[in-house]
């Protein structure tokens, strides 16, 4: 039997989600009113879905090793190679980007919240499935029905 781990609070839960909505949007709607090419824009865009994607593998990775479930090596590695070459990426373009200090900061830090939301909703998702019990399992505050 797994040892029941607590939830997440409601506020922990809406506080990630608001930070992940907010992280995006603001990276995208600077995205949109950026005067650089399509092009470009579409290499910053494609780098915020990797770096999320990339994010949120590892992160199950890792949780599915401390809870002793199989995740090869391979992958395991895969997954931190994916978050380093995406951080890699977008510090590549902002560094070779016409762009205000200001506005590489802007992209830098819009890009980090997003991806650390990222990490947070998915913990939250997998500690509340984490939470319930598990099918047929003996829980105390049922104890003498049956």
């Amino acid at each position: 039997m797994k040892p029941r781990i607590a939830p997440p609070s409601a506020a922990f839960v809406g506080v990630s989600w608001v930070a992940l909505f907010a992280g995006m949007l603001t990276y995208l709607v600077g995205l949109w009113n950026a005067t650089m090419p399509l092009n470009e824009k579409g290499y910053y865009f494609t780098v915020l879905l990797y770096g999320l994607f990339a994010a949120v593998s590892l992160q199950k990775s890792v949780r599915d090793r401390l809870e002793n479930i199989a995740v090869s090596g391979i992958y395991y590695g895969l997954c931190w190679l994916s978050v380093g070459i995406s951080l890699l990426l977008l510090g590549v373009g902002l560094w070779n980007a016409t762009l205000l200090g200001s506005e590489k900061g802007f992209y830098a830090m819009a890009y980090l919240l997003s991806v650390f939301a990222a990490v947070a909703v998915q913990k939250n998702t997998r500690d509340q499935l984490a939470s319930q019990p598990e099918p047929g399992s003996f829980t105390p505050e049922h104890e003498g029905e049956a």
